[in-house]
């Protein structure tokens, strides 16, 4: 993998290169203690020193509301040409959300290809950005906490310089696009990034035992930890929405006053809403909230694991943060494990 080093009084200039190959989007900071991806007038509004965004980048590749096609008792059907066409630069990502795109690749990018998912996924270039964790991440116990693939660059603080390594052809274009700015790596910077390896590795203040989880939660698939995070769980679906690798989705048709034309359209969801598991007929497979909360936990660190080979959380702690009641998913674990005792 080729990599070089960039200074960081060269990071304004250089993120200018990159607005030739698409939209600028960035972290920006939109309240004391939240921060969110967008685009930004003036660079200095960038937020470097953040550890999650309120939404991941799904947001980007999979709409919270997409339209599929509008139709018309008059002319039929018309697919719908949005902002697919538009190529963005998101700068500044943190190796467990580019986990969660990968996640998200298998997914709509498996034997059934999603096409309004891959039209803007491969329209979005990835800057990646390394951090320090804080007392919500356990990305380190989900091996998320370091990338090597998902990303066109990926810069990896060193102190005064980023070590930039560099993913795919695009990478190499941006690189070569802003090659004033950039030196090769030093020996010093070869030792510079052994310590900030060692530096993050020593931050992480949450860690949980992923290793044969499946199986334990097979053998307490009964257990009365499903019942009492059920009893706090509002069912509101916050986790869901947060949440950098649920996909679920509902789809539904919007018609016009008149009633001879409308648009299909389809919106996040979540296995935690009380009607999600309804059918016709009234019935409800899973009608409690202990149901739906622990078939939520068994589709990410069960279901997905027997398809895919892996759990589909990525340990970015925002479920944790953004908990209107504040469950701890590396509690639960823990629970289920006979870790910690309530």
């Amino acid at each position: 993998m080729k990599m070089v080093i960039l200074p960081k009084e060269s990071l304004p200039e250089f993120i200018g290169h990159l607005c030739p190959f698409g939209e600028l989007h960035v972290p920006v900071k939109v309240s004391e203690k939240s921060y969110a991806f967008g685009r930004v007038n003036d660079l200095s509004d960038i937020e470097l020193n953040y550890t999650r965004t309120i939404l991941p980048l799904k947001k980007y590749v999979f709409k919270p509301v997409d339209v599929m096609f509008n139709f018309c008792a008059a002319t039929g059907y018309e697919t719908t040409v949005e902002e697919t066409d538009a190529k963005r630069v998101i700068f500044g990502v943190h190796p467990c959300d580019i986990h969660g795109l990968k996640i998200l690749d298998l997914v709509f990018g498996g034997k059934y290809v999603d096409g309004y998912y891959s039209a803007r996924r491969n329209k979005a270039a990835i800057v990646g950005m390394d951090c320090i964790p804080d007392e919500f991440c356990f990305c380190r116990s989900t091996g998320t906490d370091f990338v090597d693939t998902g990303f066109d660059l990926f810069l990896s603080d060193i102190g005064a310089s980023y070590l930039v390594r560099v993913g795919t052809s695009l990478g190499d274009d941006m690189i070569r696009a802003a090659d004033s700015l950039l030196r090769e790596v030093q020996e010093q910077d070869r030792q510079a990034y052994k310590r900030r390896s060692t530096q993050r590795r020593e931050s992480f203040q949450t860690e949980v035992q992923l290793q044969e989880l499946p199986e334990i939660m097979d053998l307490e698939y009964d257990s009365e930890v499903w019942r009492r995070v059920g009893d706090k769980c509002l069912s509101c679906g916050t986790c869901s929405m947060v949440c950098p690798t649920c996909y679920c989705y509902a789809v539904f048709d919007e018609l016009d006053l008149a009633g001879g034309s409308g648009r299909r359209q389809r919106r996040w969801d979540s296995c935690l809403f009380k009607d999600y598991a309804l059918v016709a007929g009234g019935h409800n497979f899973r009608p409690d909230r202990d149901s739906r909360i622990k078939n939520r936990y068994f589709h990410k660190q069960r279901g997905f694991v027997s398809q895919h080979g892996r759990p589909s959380c990525v340990g970015c702690g925002r479920c944790k943060v953004y908990c209107l009641v504040g469950i701890d998913i590396v509690e639960v674990i823990k629970e289920l494990r006979s870790e910690i005792r309530v």
